[in-house]
């Protein structure tokens, strides 16, 4: 694998981001609680990218 990528749960291969980096410290114990972490602007410029979930079929 190229650095600076990571396989996801679903298999597919992307880029390591700040959502990938705040599991990451979550689950290291390094997040802390109240403010978090990152800040509001980064969320919001994450959010963009990010992939939307699938709608399901009733």
């Amino acid at each position: 694998m190229r650095k600076g990528y990571h396989k996801t749960k679903d298999g597919r291969t992307v880029k390591k981001g700040l959502y990938y980096n705040m599991n990451k410290a979550k689950k290291e114990g390094r997040s802390r609680p109240g403010k978090g972490t990152v800040t509001d602007k980064a969320l919001k410029a994450a959010a963009k990218t990010a992939k939307k979930p699938k709608k399901k079929n009733k």
